[in-house]
């Protein structure tokens, strides 16, 4: 029965929050330019639902990192409230909302690309599967780090909030080894859960 329930009830909220996300943000620039992995995502969603599902694990998993962004775009990164408030209570230096946007960027593509190198038998051996899962994490991380560079350059002070370094020379850094302990920890914490997620789906009769 949940199973039955759960495209409309992932669907439900996904479009509650992104209507949240789109009403009167800090810029809608910046919201374009946060959102618009999710706006991207949510398109391949629906194009390969029917051919290529995925599991419930990762949809779920896709659904959360899509809200990080979302919740990113309304506020900025640098300015999300309640890490503003935690800056304020412990003493930070800056808003790190954004370090855990990154996380999140290694956390849930780490899982995508696990599923498909199984699903695709593209790789064999648990150990080839989690170094590889690392490298295309890494290249995904480095890849956003260009986009915001090229944003950055092209458009001037408009992407200062996209670009998020709130004064941080090291913050590409920090972004690209973020993503790298998302890749790892998501890995090591729901890999066997993951594995089980893709023998429920293969012996299932349908999604």
């Amino acid at each position: 029965m949940a199973d039955k329930f759960f495209p409309a009830c992932w669907l439900v909220v996904f479009v509650s929050a992104l209507l949240w996300s789109v009403w009167q943000p800090v810029s809608y620039f910046i919201w374009l330019l946060e959102v618009a992995p999710a706006l991207i995502g949510m398109l391949v969603l629906l194009a390969t639902y029917r051919n290529f599902p995925l599991t419930r694990l990762l949809y779920a998993l896709i659904l959360l990192h899509m809200i990080i962004l979302m919740i990113g775009g309304h506020y900025t990164y640098a300015e999300m409230p309640l890490f503003n408030q935690m800056k304020d209570m412990f003493g930070w230096s800056r808003n790190y909302y954004d370090r855990v946007g990154h996380f999140a960027q290694g956390f849930v593509p780490a899982m995508i690309a696990r599923e498909i190198l199984i699903r695709k038998a593209v790789v064999r051996g648990h150990a080839w599967l989690f170094f590889i899962v690392l490298c295309i994490c890494l290249a995904i991380s480095a890849s956003y780090e260009l986009i915001e560079w090229w944003v950055s350059v092209a458009t001037g002070e408009k992407a200062d909030a996209f670009l998020g370094t709130q004064g941080d020379v090291w913050d590409t850094q920090w972004d690209m080894f973020l993503a790298l302990c998302g890749a790892v920890v998501s890995q090591l914490w729901l890999g066997k859960r993951h594995q089980r997620a893709i023998e429920f789906l293969r012996t299932s009769p349908g999604v």
